[in-house]
């Protein structure tokens, strides 16, 4: 196909330009790289609806995907012929849309949260009491800099999150002794990073020309910095926050050796903060802004795992 080494770039300027993410940039790139092999390396602009549903039908069919991977699939395809293609999408409403089933978040209870906790250590146990002591998702707890932590006011400052939507949540009083220790190490390797001619951090946006010095400022660093320093495609060398896979091992082998009998990923600790906090009276609204959502019924699933019973309602028979 003669036009794709033309129409990726296009692709990527686009995303950019509209500020997606870097993680969304790649998924619907790879999308659309899956769609036009798909269709034997025809070029998007002479397709539409019709392609497009075969598409997402081999997808359900032959690759067995979930609702929200077909979905996500879709929206890389329309955003292509939207903002990339211009194309006016008159074939838009006879796409078939996969309808998503009610998703009941898995919930660990109070003790199975314990229990979990005590078979972490070091680094990945203070970044699982920040994920449910704070209801973080993952990577906006890996992202926080130093800025971002407000001992005085026990809350944490979430950034650039999933939805653009920056928010303030509660930074547990138990966990900040522990923290303050781990920043402690932390300013230790920056200082040596410094020393040796390094120091520098990636900067969002262009805060890098505007604020050349902000790269190296202690308040711009990673609270949760990787273990090794990594050359960008600018040359230069820099420290980058940890990487995800290091907590979700830890997660894994912790939740083996609690032997819980459910699967628990690092999200399940923020589905665990939003449950527990609603088990104990806190009006949904306070955990919804908590939380990030943007509308109180994303909010309302943990209402159908609270422990007083499904929907609330208690059996009969617990009344023997």
């Amino acid at each position: 196909m003669t036009d794709q080494p033309r129409l990726i770039p296009m692709i990527r300027s686009t995303l950019r330009v509209r500020h997606y993410s870097r993680r969304t940039e790649e998924a619907y790139i790879g999308w659309i790289k899956r769609y036009i092999f798909f269709h034997n390396k025809r070029h998007p602009a002479s397709m539409g609806g019709d392609e497009v549903n075969a598409f997402l039908t081999s997808l359900a069919v032959d690759g067995h995907v979930s609702a929200s991977t077909q979905g996500q699939a879709l929206s890389a395809l329309l955003f292509l012929y939207r903002y990339v293609l211009n194309d006016p999408l008159p074939w838009l409403n006879d796409v078939v849309r996969a309808a998503r089933p009610l998703y009941v978040p898995a919930v660990m209870t109070p003790e199975e949260v314990f229990t979990l906790l005590q078979k972490l250590s070091g680094t990945p146990k203070l970044i699982a009491f920040l994920l449910y002591g704070g209801g973080l998702r993952l990577l906006e707890c890996l992202q926080l800099r130093i800025k971002d932590v407000h001992f005085g006011r026990s809350e944490l400052y979430v950034r650039d999150t999933k939805g653009k939507r920056d928010r303030v949540t509660t930074l547990p009083m138990k966990v900040q002794p522990i923290l303050k220790e781990h920043l402690e190490r932390v300013r230790a390797i920056h200082a040596r990073d410094l020393a040796k001619g390094y120091g520098a951090v990636s900067l969002p946006t262009a805060l890098e020309r505007k604020l050349p010095s902000a790269a190296t400022d202690w308040e711009w660093q990673w609270v949760f910095p990787a273990s090794s320093r990594y050359r960008g495609d600018d040359d230069i060398e820099r420290r980058h926050h940890l990487h995800e896979s290091v907590m979700q091992r830890a997660i894994k082998k912790a939740c083996t050796e609690a032997q819980l009998g459910k699967r628990v990923t690092c999200h399940t600790l923020r589905h665990s903060f939003a449950t527990h906090l609603l088990e104990r009276g806190q009006d949904i609204r306070t955990v919804q802004e908590l939380l990030g959502h943007r509308d109180v019924s994303t909010t309302m699933i943990y209402t159908h795992v609270l422990r007083i019973g499904a929907k609330g309602v208690r059996s009969p028979l617990d009344a023997f």
